[in-house]
């Protein structure tokens, strides 16, 4: 619940109409204009800060922020000499904007490309911006092409067989006319998906002779499809000839120039255009090597907006010298968060706004506890919502994590510019709460928890995924994704009562529940999960994890996959008698439509048996019968049973001997209404109803 008192004596005011040299002690300036509320935030600040050094304050105090646009010309920044119960608040019914970008002003009538067009001077302080925002509207860079993809014609040394990681590549060879020698070719951006990342490499040359493409950054996974039947597909943004659709804006960084193309009422003397400047709008930072923590602020009901997208590079510490990486090695893990905190205890950000952002709107860093991200919209956003995590398991304790709550939040419309982005992400953290988000439309996974692949010590342990709404990702950009995805060992943690649907993979790799490499100690339960284009539920390798009392219907590949028994090479064979299952799999419903229920691959055929199934209802929609089976996968994604397990045979691999197939008589199985009648052959079996009244957001 987010609960703030109404305004006290001695709180403090702030406004657009204030000035810095008055008091702040009146929400609006008085009769004589002589005193009133300050101008800034950062003046507020001070102030407290003043009175700090003479000691605690008396009682909690807010400084309330009135409606109005706040522009920030460096980010609010707040240390250990601001610990104090302090709440910075919008004023009852108002909406405060704190800005982090610039008005792009002095727009004039222009003509580019044959087209009619406004054009205005870009601002110096802004540089190299890839982000325009007219009308409180996210405007699209040209892109060719406009639709669909090029297709990289060949990768010098990079074989269609390269491992992933085997090859980082600065350089293509286009198909003929894909790429030209453009006007300011520098300018342009090849934007490639591959895999799970999105690699921004821009161009540094182009040689027609040869359709030799280079790139000032290079590739973090080899530049090859994921198919292993082609190379990368791209698009190219920026580029000046492609100004064409209305909407549509390009950065002429040698004119000095931002052109846009109008839309219909859009005119040169009115239009409200912004571009970003800052890479973060709000620092609260404090020392935890020395245990002086930030604590107890808190941020309510302000609106954040207009940040960077930076692009770090993604090099790890075992990358060798050279050019900047194209990419981070998954998740948009290293692009920054708008509102970044550190070293920070019991502080808060509840009710509030982030919109027009150009990475992860909240990261909460190294040596944070107690922090939380509660009823707050996430929206429009270069990367994802919420990043957090510290230091891993052989880091220094003072920079560890935990104990935080993300909850109730709206997150979505994620990865505008860094589609591998999630809608939240926790690395090394442990003890958080996860719950009650609603979380749609970006181009990767939902919810990412872990950080360790394989076996390792992970301080990821004791996290609660609950109660969250999970739909509408991939568009059918990315691969190997999930609208939960976990990773590494997790004891403790939980995935329950989750809502989870209509996950869209590019070429494999769209379910719902994603327990991958090494994904250990997990419980999964009470979550109903369907309608994805790969199959539903699907462990990599991993062990000991309890899968219970789900349901799992309508995976256009099948159900249920498990792809890999090991990982490291004493880890391929994990026999059942060494009490090393992979997963056990009961009291669940699955429901198909002609589709295995079962699948193996990948090394881990199922016959092999290191998981155990019982207890289960099957239900098929075509009347076909219950199959299970070993699978491969074709160029085009396609997933064909080599080796069937009809139930007779899955039976005598000791699988499902006590589970029944028949209708479970959902009450609107075509309107996705899961709900069991009375009487349901489910209920015989143990299965639990599963009440999702309350998922996501909760009234705040």
């Amino acid at each position: 619940m987010i609960t703030i008192r109404d305004p006290q004596p001695g709180d403090l005011y702030v406004s657009p109409q204030g000035k810095d040299a008055w008091s702040g002690r009146l929400p609006e300036p008085d009769a004589s204009g002589s005193d009133g509320p300050l101008a800034t935030v950062a003046r507020a600040r001070d102030l407290i800060r003043a009175r700090l050094r003479y000691g605690a304050l008396p009682g909690p105090l807010t400084v309330w922020l009135r409606g109005g646009r706040y522009p920030l010309a460096e980010p609010l920044c707040f240390g250990p000499e601001d610990a104090a119960p302090v709440t910075y608040a919008a004023y009852p019914g108002e909406t405060p904007i704190l800005d982090g970008g610039l008005p792009i002003t002095g727009w004039r009538e222009a003509e580019i490309n044959g087209q009619r067009a406004l054009a205005a001077p870009a601002p110096e302080a802004l540089g190299d911006f890839r982000q325009l925002f007219v009308g409180g509207e996210r405007r699209p860079r040209t892109r060719l092409p406009a639709e669909g993809y090029y297709w990289m014609a060949d990768v010098p040394g990079t074989r269609l067989d390269s491992g992933i990681f085997d090859v980082s590549a600065d350089r293509f060879t286009c198909a003929p006319g894909d790429i030209q020698p453009w006007r300011n070719l520098t300018d342009v951006e090849v934007v490639a998906p591959h895999f799970w990342i999105c690699e921004r490499m821009p161009l540094a040359s182009f040689d027609p002779a040869t359709n030799l493409v280079t790139s000032t950054r290079r590739s973090r996974f080899s530049l090859r499809d994921d198919s292993g039947r082609a190379y990368c597909r791209y698009w190219v943004e920026n580029v000046r000839e492609a100004l064409l659709q209305p909407g549509q804006w390009y950065l002429d960084r040698a004119e000095g120039l931002v052109y846009y193309l109008p839309l219909p009422g859009e005119e040169a003397d009115s239009l409200a255009a912004y571009a970003p400047r800052l890479a973060q709008l709000l620092r609260v930072v404090g020392d935890p090597e020395s245990g002086r923590l930030v604590r107890f602020l808190r941020f309510v009901g302000l609106t954040w907006e207009h940040t960077t997208c930076e692009q770090p590079d993604g090099r790890l510490p075992s990358d060798p010298a050279g050019a900047p990486y194209a990419s981070g090695v998954q998740a948009a893990a290293t692009v920054p968060g708008a509102l970044y905190l550190e070293g920070a205890e019991h502080c808060a950000i509840q009710g509030c706004a982030a919109q027009h952002l150009g990475g992860y709107a909240v990261e909460i860093g190294a040596g944070c506890s107690g922090v939380s991200v509660v009823g707050s919209h996430l929206w429009d956003l270069g990367g994802g919502g919420v990043k957090l995590g510290g230091s891993d398991a052989a880091g220094p304790l003072c920079r560890r994590t935990g104990n935080c709550a993300i909850t109730d939040n709206h997150i979505h419309a994620g990865g505008r510019v860094h589609q591998a982005a999630v809608g939240i992400l926790a690395t090394h953290a442990f003890n958080n709460d996860l719950s009650h988000n609603h979380i749609h439309d970006l181009y990767y996974s939902g919810i990412s928890c872990g950080w360790v692949w394989g076996y390792a010590e992970s301080v990821s342990q004791n996290n609660r995924i609950e109660k969250n709404h999970i739909h509408d990702l991939g568009h059918g950009l990315l691969s190997d994704m999930g609208g939960i995805y976990t990773l590494g060992v997790q004891p403790g943690t939980v995935l329950r009562g989750n809502l989870i649907h209509d996950i869209r993979k590019w070429h494999y790799g769209g379910w719902a529940i994603y327990p991958d490499e090494g994904s250990a100690h997990l419980t999964i339960e009470n979550n109903v999960c369907y309608d994805t284009n790969a199959q539903v539920f699907h462990q990599h390798y991993g062990r000991e994890n309890i899968v219970r009392n789900n349901i799992w219907a309508f995976g256009e590949e099948g159900i249920a996959r498990h792809s890999r028994i090991g990982g490291n090479p004493g880890d391929l064979l994990v026999p059942r008698e060494a009490g090393r299952l992979a997963f056990t799999f009961e009291r669940n419903i699955l429901v198909s439509a002609g589709r295995p229920f079962f699948l193996g691959g990948r090394g881990a055929p199922l016959g092999r048996r290191n998981f155990a199934s019982d207890l289960n209802l099957y239900w098929d929609t075509t009347g076909a019968e219950f199959l299970a089976g070993d699978a491969t996968q074709d160029a085009q994604g396609r997933v064909h049973v080599v080796t069937p397990y009809p139930l007779a045979a899955w039976r005598a691999l000791g699988q499902d001997r006590h589970s029944l197939v028949a209708d479970p008589g959902f009450v609107d199985l075509a309107a996705r209404d899961f709900t069991l009648p009375p009487g349901s052959p489910a209920l015989e079996l143990g299965f639990q109803p599963i009440d999702l009244s309350d998922v996501g957001p909760r009234a705040s």
